[in-house]
């Protein structure tokens, strides 16, 4: 991904948790308990399978992993609470051949001359949405996860700006959205649901949120899903309320969905 005469962030940067607002603060102090609260999202023999699944994969590659980030990033007044954050996410284009129409967090596989997964995340959302890097401060990395679907190996990079300014769709070819979320769109139990895909006897299913322009789902679904939970932002919703994905795909841009 390449967006022509937009500057490079910096290859290495540091974390800054102490820039973190009080809102945040709950997610940043307790990030390493975000994989083991989205794995609880999921039904024992679901998780069973994926684990399974993923352990083949990794043995598949023979120690030659590719590599990915994703920016996780929050924003808001450092005085305010999260009812006033956003979160920044973007939809894939239809026409893609992997991933058509999923929306996602910025990132995308590492390049050789990035330093570290934040450099990766930095890069790729600058590519993706336009967004002043300089705005951001990287608080702290999540837990290095295989995405089986795509091969990767994912790092999370959670991110905080109390003003990250513009974002736009920097190649229509590649993506479809871009938007800063706000967070409280996601607490909304209305807007909560599980979406399953594959036969009933062997299906992925998971939390997704739909919403007024995207059904996020998938990793980016779970993630999301699990740091509500380990924040304490989350809400009680109807965990029994599972759709298929193409009909839940199908509910996108319902009236009154996203508040």
């Amino acid at each position: 991904m390449s967006a022509g005469g937009t500057a490079r962030p910096p290859g290495t940067v540091a974390l800054r948790p102490e820039v973190c607002p009080s809102w945040l603060r709950p997610l940043v102090d307790n990030v390493a308990a975000i994989p083991d609260a989205y794995r609880r999202r999921l039904p024992a023999d679901v998780l069973a399978m994926v684990t399974a699944g993923a352990a083949g994969a990794v043995a598949s590659i023979r120690g030659d992993p590719r590599e990915a980030a994703v920016l996780v990033l929050f924003s808001g007044p450092a005085g305010g609470v999260a009812d006033d954050a956003d979160l920044l996410v973007t939809v894939r284009a239809s026409t893609l051949r992997h991933h058509a129409g999923q929306a996602a967090f910025p990132g995308g596989a590492s390049d050789p001359t990035d330093e570290s997964p934040v450099a990766t995340a930095l890069r790729e959302a600058q590519e993706e949405t336009g967004i002043d890097v300089s705005r951001l401060h990287p608080l702290a990395t999540m837990e290095r996860t295989f995405i089986a679907p795509s091969q990767f190996h994912v790092v999370p990079v959670l991110a905080y700006s109390p003003d990250p300014g513009p974002v736009t769709v920097v190649n229509e070819a590649e993506t479809a959205i871009v938007a800063r979320v706000p967070l409280r769109a996601f607490i909304n139990p209305a807007n909560r649901l599980m979406v399953y895909r594959g036969d009933l006897g062997r299906r992925w299913a998971g939390p997704a949120f739909l919403l007024n322009e995207m059904l996020v789902w998938g990793f980016t679904g779970q993630v999301i899903s699990a740091m509500l939970d380990v924040a304490g932002w989350s809400q009680p919703w109807d965990t029994t309320d599972m759709r298929e994905l193409d009909a839940a795909m199908a509910l996108v841009g319902e009236h009154g969905r996203s508040r």
